[in-house]
This record gives structure tokens, C-alpha cells and sequence, in this order.
């Protein structure tokens, strides 16, 4: 089987749509699963494959680290005829996945996509609610011949078929459960950013608008001094957010890390007591998935992808989005109650356990199978 994967974002860049392609074609590679990636150029973070074919982009104003591709036509037909693949998977509705779109239905080649993202959601963020009919409209449109759609959650799934998406199927995120676990040595992390609270709390995710920082800076700022006092905060991640955060300096108890990943990130997650995300907009939740995996409770949204992965109760607690109010009682009851903690990151861990990469994709290489064995059958009927 020989897969081609349209999309407009791919590793080296960080987030969660190229982490979860780059380990899809990892998972080919130990499979012996023939693949070719097509997506833009990465601004000069080049990741050099025989696997990849790079199209001239640009960047894209409300998400920069993504860009636009504009490739050569002649260029990418030829490749793509070169390849000659069974199936085309478009992952993003962007430029590429358009391409992708095309060349199935000119070439005569299978289609199946997948929906990693509710930009419905991300417009009151940026005040373009406006477009929100337009871009239920195209979103309709651009999916509307994929044999099958692949979509993270039950969540994501139950609000596409409210809206009359067709042919869905769940395909899930698993975690690194040798990468992140509970067992990495805390004292470092505090020597690393000179912290001396009794309560390390901490967010992971792209500092930007659609994750709701507001609030989560508003829950900082809501704890009662006596225990605010313990507590230190590490906010993990980039972007458009960043400076103008660090700058407010509203926080006094906040150490913004920028970008990590590998051992430095799973270190993070194990030392931290509690991991706080607020974000409404998560189809999946991929860092909710980590920090249980590292024995960490979570206390979140109760809201998109999120709401699937965390039990409420027994890994951490689910509030309303957007409450301070509630986020700040959850995180008060677990900081003052060590064995109702310690026993939501024994669940946590015993959760991501279950939750194995290779099964997810072998599911999803059947499910790429049967779409093709049902178009034969369609074929010489």
C-alpha cells in the first residue's frame, strides 16, 4: 500500500496536527508502509527526507509558525504520477490539502482525510464569529468526497454529525509512555528554573488566543495569597502571545520556558503537582494525554477533546470553560489533599498506559484497507 499525505503543516513544525503526522510516518517506516509527504517548506527548519516533497508557501496570518503552499502544479503532478500512490490522505484544508483534493478526483485516486482542528472555535478569539457560516460552508465542501473522515474524539465526532458530516471515524491520539512517565528526578527541574514552591502548577500549549490565556492567567491571579505563596507556575510553549505576556509581568510566581520537547518537556509534566488547561477549543488534547502519562492530574476545560480523556473525579477534574471560579476551586481541593492527588496520577498513568500508538495506527491503516477493498468491490460489481 502507498500512501500520499497532503498537508500544510509537517515536522519540523510544533504542533499538534505535525506531531501526529510525523509519527504516523514513523509508524509507516517500521511497518515498511511506502508513503510520500507533500507540504510547504518550513521557512529554512528543513527536515530532510526522500519521503517529503516541499511546495513554496508563505506564511499565514492568523497562525504564523503554519504557512500556505503554492506549489508548481507541473512539479507536484509529476511527482505525485511518479509516486503513483493507492491512497490520498489530506490532513489540512488548506492550500496543500487542496491540492490533494484536486489530484484525487483528476488522477482517479482514493480519498480519505482527517479534522484536527475546530476553526469554528478559533473565530470569537480572533472577532471573525462572522465567518463562522462560511466556514462551516467550505469545511462541508472541502470533505464532502473523502470516503472516510478521521476524526481525534467522540467529542469532535458527535459535533460533526450534529452539522451533517458523513462517513466518520475515530482515530485517536496515543502517548510515549517510556518518554513521559512519573519517575523523572524533580529536584532537577527546580534547580533548572530556581524555583522554591511547594507546588510546581503548569500549562502546556501555544500561547495564543484560541487556548484561552486570559483565563488561565485570571486563575493565577485568583488563588488566595496563603497558598498562592506555595505555588509556582511554568508556562510551556510559543507564540503570538508570548511577549506581550512576559511583559504584563502580572504573575509574580510565572516562568514562561518557551518550547520544549523530548526529556525536557516529560520532565516538566513529572515534577508538576497539578496540569492546568483551560483551552475550549481542543478536538483531541494531546499535552492532556502527556501529563496524565507523567502521573500528573489534570484539571480542564470541560469542553471539545478534553472532556473524552480526562475523568472527572478519578484523573482530574473537567470545569466549565472559561469558569476562573470553578478552575480555581479544583486546584485549591487537590494542592491541600496529597492522597486524592497521588491516587488521580496512579489513574492518570494507568490510563495513558492503554492508550498505544502502534494499535491506533493499525487501526487506521485497516481502515485505509477496507476503504480500498469496498472501492473494488464498488468497482466490479
Amino acid at each position: 500500500m502507498k500512501i500520499a499525505i497532503f498537508t500544510d503543516t509537517f515536522y519540523p513544525d510544533v504542533n499538534g496536527v505535525a506531531r501526529t503526522l510525523k509519527r504516523l510516518t514513523d509508524y509507516f517506516e517500521t511497518k515498511g508502509i511506502t508513503f510520500k509527504i507533500f507540504a510547504p517548506d518550513s521557512n529554512g527548519r528543513e527536515y530532510v527526507s526522500d519521503n517529503i516533497h516541499r511546495l513554496r508557501s508563505l506564511s499565514f496570518f492568523l497562525y504564523p509558525e503554519c504557512r500556505l503552499a503554492f506549489p508548481n502544479p507541473f512539479s507536484l503532478k509529476s511527482e505525485l504520477q511518479r509516486f503513483s500512490p493507492d491512497l490520498i490522505h489530506v490532513a489540512t484544508p488548506f492550500s496543500a490539502g487542496l491540492c490533494g483534493i484536486y489530484y484525487a478526483k483528476k488522477l482517479n485516486i482514493p480519498l480519505v482525510g482527517s479534522y484536527h482542528t475546530n476553526f469554528d472555535d478559533y473565530l470569537k478569539y480572533y472577532d471573525l464569529q462572522f465567518l463562522s457560516t462560511v466556514v462551516w460552508k467550505y469545511m462541508h465542501w472541502f470533505h464532502r468526497t473523502c470516503e472516510k473522515l478521521f476524526v481525534p474524539s467522540h467529542e469532535t465526532l458527535r459535533q460533526l454529525m450534529q452539522r451533517g458530516f458523513t462517513n466518520l471515524e475515530i482515530w485517536p491520539r496515543g502517548v510515549d509512555c517510556q518518554l513521559f512517565h512519573p519517575h523523572y528526578n524533580k529536584t532537577a527541574v527546580y534547580e533548572r528554573y530556581g524555583l522554591d514552591q511547594k507546588y510546581l502548577l503548569t500549562f502546556v500549549g501555544r500561547l495564543a488566543p484560541e487556548k484561552d490565556i486570559e483565563t488561565l492567567l485570571a486563575i493565577a491571579k485568583s488563588i488566595p495569597e496563603d497558598i498562592n505563596e506555595k505555588i509556582h507556575w511554568l508556562i510551556v510553549g510559543d507564540g503570538p502571545l508570548r511577549k506581550e505576556l512576559e511583559a504584563l509581568q502580572t504573575v509574580s510566581n510565572m516562568t514562561f520556558t518557551g518550547y520544549l520537547s523530548g526529556s525536557r518537556l516529560a520532565e516538566v509534566y513529572s515534577a508538576s503537582d497539578l496540569f492546568v488547561f483551560p483551552s475550549p477549543t481542543e478536538t483531541f488534547g494531546n499535552v492532556v494525554l502527556e501529563a496524565l502519562a507523567s502521573g500528573t492530574p489534570v484539571i480542564g476545560a470541560n469542553a471539545g477533546g478534553v472532556k473524552n480523556i480526562i475523568q472527572s473525579g478519578v484523573t482530574g477534574h473537567l470545569c466549565p470553560a472559561g469558569n476562573v471560579e470553578e478552575f480555581k476551586n479544583s486546584i485549591i481541593h487537590l494542592l491541600i489533599n496529597f492522597e486524592l492527588r497521588k491516587q488521580m496520577g496512579i489513574a492518570g498513568r494507568n490510563y495513558a498506559l492503554t492508550q498505544k500508538w502502534d494499535q491506533i495506527f493499525e487501526n487506521l491503516t485497516t481502515h485505509y484497507t477496507q476503504t480500498l477493498n469496498e472501492l473494488n468491490q464498488q468497482k466490479y460489481a
